[in-house]
């Protein structure tokens, strides 16, 4: 007994709908809209922000990495919320700002982009050796 055996699709059909008759479902928000970006990405902007400010006053700072890195590496008893360190031969200065640590101390974006940029002015200063006020005037003060 030959039963004729429909061959195989070689390619998936695309799929036009789901199960239940309602459609392929889309994004939530649109790219544009803050809703769509991450944690993580609005934290590295608000870093930017921060170093973008500095730049204006201290233009050497081009030269400088800034990362922003989820938890210190090293586990001390309290824990740092940035790091500096000076350059190398080979390796640029590098400034790090760990991300976890401030949105545990933090409550709204305010609260955040303050905290960013007392951390950002605050390891630069210990980068060039200098006080937190003679690198940002306003330190402190917001």
């Amino acid at each position: 007994m030959d039963s004729p055996v429909p061959p195989l699709p070689s390619e998936p059909r695309p799929r036009r709908r789901d199960r239940h008759g309602r459609g392929m479902r889309g994004p939530v928000a649109p790219p544009q809209v803050p809703l769509s970006t991450s944690r993580a990405d609005s934290f590295r902007d608000l870093v930017q922000d921060s170093v973008e400010r500095l730049e204006r006053r201290w233009p050497q700072l081009a030269e400088v990495d800034f990362v922003v890195l989820d938890v210190p590496e090293t586990a001390e008893e309290t824990v740092p919320l940035g790091s500096a360190l000076s350059a190398e031969k080979g390796r640029p200065a590098q400034i790090a700002v760990y991300r976890r640590p401030v949105e545990l101390r933090t409550k709204s974006r305010d609260e955040r982009a303050l905290l960013i940029h007392e951390i950002v002015v605050e390891q630069v200063a210990e980068l060039l050796g200098l006080a937190p006020e003679s690198v940002d005037p306003r330190y402190g003060q917001e």
